[in-house]
């Protein structure tokens, strides 16, 4: 049983598609998703998904291109809608730097306030980082992140900054970035991550795997990322299901 961690089937590329794309995932024992809200619309997707199907979670936050828009009104709804049964972690929040399309300033603040709601709510965090490593690794450990944990969402550096964010207590979540041939560093990251800190996902619509690179990611999907990864590992694809699931269970405090 797979438990893709991180997807966005809340999107409009899904748009009519939802419950299909949910029981094909099931047909390849994908058996757990979380759903990731990262603004208004979204957010009100991934939470009815959550509710209209069994197996199906949210993870809701703000993201980081969107921190522009974080406000107090923003800030308050969120901590209503955080308290509903099946969401599991706030985000995905965090840095980028790649798209230019709010302030570090503001991204920052936005950041800093979102953690201080997770903590008060002992939730765990999934962290999107695009080009920001170092100031995200700064501000989580500013934090004390260790505290409450959570998830390097789509990990994509290399096995020292995996250290570094593996000593703050997260977890180190791999999507179909590793099964690229141009991306040897997260195949490192792949082998050297201790078995009881990862995570599996697809990140869909987007980072499908191969062979499927270039077309829209689904969950489904995520049983080539765990191939990979037992590839990479030396074992087998039913330990990586049965670990990275237990992983999730954990830290989704599911079981």
């Amino acid at each position: 049983m797979f438990f893709d961690t991180h997807t966005h089937l809340n999107v409009d590329q899904f748009k009519g598609e939802e419950t299909a794309l949910i029981e094909e995932a099931r047909k390849q024992q994908v058996n757990k998703m979380a759903i990731v809200g990262f603004d208004t619309p979204t957010i009100d997707k991934a939470l009815q998904l959550s509710r209209d199907h069994e197996g199906v979670y949210a993870i809701i936050g703000w993201h980081p291109t969107d921190s522009e828009t974080y406000s107090d009104e923003v800030e308050e709804k969120l901590i209503q809608q955080l308290k509903l049964p099946k969401v599991v972690a706030m985000g995905e929040m965090g840095l980028d730097y790649y798209w230019d399309t709010a302030s570090k300033k503001a991204q920052h603040e936005a950041f800093k306030r979102q953690i201080s709601v997770a903590k008060s709510m002992n939730l765990p965090i999934s962290i999107h980082n695009r080009e920001a490593t170092e100031d995200t690794y700064k501000i989580l450990k500013e934090a004390n992140i260790q505290d409450i944990g959570g998830i390097m969402h789509s990990f994509n550096v290399d096995t020292y900054w995996m250290e570094k964010f593996l000593d703050l207590g997260m977890h180190i979540s791999l999507s179909g970035v590793v099964t690229f041939k141009n991306a040897p560093e997260v195949k490192e990251v792949a082998k050297a991550v201790p078995f009881d800190k990862l995570l599996i996902e697809t990140d869909a619509p987007y980072l499908s795997p191969m062979p499927y690179r270039g077309k829209r990611n689904e969950p489904s999907y995520v049983r080539f990322v765990a191939e990979e990864i037992a590839r990479l590992r030396e074992c087998s694809i039913e330990e990586v299901a049965k670990q990275t699931t237990l992983n999730a269970d954990q830290l989704f405090k599911l079981t």
